[in-house]
C-alpha cells in the first residue's frame, strides 16, 4: 500500500483542522452583581464566559452546558459556600480547574479544599485584574494540557484495541465474508465514525462482497459512484475530505447530502500492489485527523490487507 504521508499530488485532498479552535469555556460565580459583571468583562475576550449568581444556579448551569475549563467562584455566598459548590463539581468534572475568590480569613475551609484537590488556587479580594487574568490563563493551559494527555492516552488505547481486533481476525482464519463486518466495526468505533464499509474488489472493480457497520444500523453503499472512492482507486492512495459542505467537488453529490455525511475517508486496501478492497469511513460531522491517527490507519490497513489476502488464498485452496 502506498504511503499516505508521501508528498501529495496536486489535486490530492489532505487532512487538516478545518475549524479554528473554539474559545475555552469558563464559569464565574458570585452573588454580587457588580463582581459578576466585572469577572465577565475581564475574561469575555479570551474565553467563552458563563456566569451564575449562586452555587445552586451554577450547578444547574453545568448540567445544561457540560464541562468547563475553569471555574472561578466567590467563597462567601448565601445557600452554599464556594468551597462546597466546587467540591460538588469534582465527581462529574474532575478535569476542570477551580479557583476560589475570598475576602475573609476562613482559612480552614480553603486549606481543606486545596488539600483535597478541589481548588487550584485562591485569590484574595479585592483582586488585581492583571494577576487574576494571569492565574486564569495558567489554569486554562493546565486544563488544556491535561485534556490533550487524556485524549492521547484514550487514542493510544483505542488504537491498540483496533490492532488487537485486526490481529485476532487475521489469525482466526475465518471465511472471507466473516472477517469484513468485524473489521468495519473496529475501524468505526476506534475513529468515532458513524458508518464504515469494507468492500472487496476484483480487477479494479468493486464487487458485492462487503462488510457494513453503522451506529444506526442503516447505511447505503454507493461507493461505486463516489468521486472520492474513484480517486482512491485510481491513485492507490488514501483520500479524504473532512468538511464536505466546503468542498466544491463533493458538496453537490446527492449521497452526502441525503445521508448527512460531512466527512469521508477512503482507504485502498492493497497487497503486493493489488487493490483487494476499499475501506470507507464516514462521519456526520466535519472533523480533523492528526498525523498519528493517519499513521495508525495506514498500519491498520496493511494488517487488513494481510487478513484479506490470507482469506482469499484459503478460498482458492478450497
Amino acid at each position: 500500500m502506498d504511503n499516505p504521508n508521501l508528498e501529495p499530488e496536486k489535486n490530492r485532498r489532505q487532512p487538516m483542522t478545518l475549524e479554528r479552535p473554539k474559545k475555552l469555556k469558563i464559569l464565574v460565580v458570585d452573588d454580587e452583581p457588580d463582581n459578576l459583571d466585572l469577572l465577565y468583562r475581564t475574561f469575555r475576550r479570551d474565553f467563552q464566559v458563563l456566569k451564575a449568581d449562586s452555587g445552586v444556579t451554577a450547578l444547574q448551569l453545568l448540567e445544561e452546558e457540560g464541562e468547563v475549563a475553569v471555574i472561578i467562584s466567590d467563597q462567601r455566598m448565601p445557600e452554599m459556600k464556594g468551597t462546597e459548590f466546587l467540591s460538588r463539581t469534582v465527581p462529574q468534572f474532575p478535569d476542570t480547574v477551580r479557583i476560589i475568590l475570598t475576602g475573609f480569613t476562613d482559612i480552614e475551609d480553603l486549606v481543606e479544599a486545596i488539600n483535597a484537590g478541589q481548588v487550584y488556587k485562591y485569590i484574595t479580594k479585592p483582586w488585581d485584574p492583571g494577576e487574576l487574568k494571569g492565574v486564569v490563563q495558567r489554569a486554562a493551559e493546565t486544563y488544556d494540557l491535561l485534556k490533550q494527555r487524556t485524549e492521547q492516552l484514550r487514542r493510544a488505547h483505542a488504537h491498540m484495541d483496533l490492532l488487537a481486533v485486526l490481529v485476532e481476525v487475521t489469525q482466526a482464519g475465518s471465511g472471507l465474508e466473516d472477517t469484513l463486518k468485524p473489521i468495519a466495526q473496529a475501524f468505526a468505533e476506534t475513529l468515532a465514525a458513524d458508518g464504515c464499509i469494507l468492500q472487496l474488489m476484483e480487477h479494479n472493480t468493486l464487487i458485492k462482497t462487503q462488510g457494513v457497520y453503522s451506529e444506526s444500523g442503516i447505511i447505503k453503499n454507493w461507493l461505486a459512484q463516489d468521486p472520492l472512492t474513484q480517486e482512491a482507486i485510481a491513485s492507490k492512495q488514501m483520500q479524504l475530505c473532512l468538511n464536505i459542505p466546503k468542498d466544491s467537488n463533493l458538496n453537490s453529490v446527492n449521497y452526502y447530502d441525503d445521508n448527512n455525511v460531512k466527512a469521508h475517508l477512503v482507504i485502498p486496501i492493497s497487497y503486493r500492489s493489488q487493490i483487494l478492497g476499499i475501506l470507507s469511513i464516514q462521519w456526520q460531522e466535519s472533523c480533523s485527523l492528526r498525523e498519528d491517527e493517519l499513521n495508525m490507519i495506514h498500519l491498520s490497513a496493511e494488517l487488513v490487507a494481510i487478513a484479506l489476502a490470507s482469506a482469499c488464498c484459503s478460498l482458492k485452496e478450497k
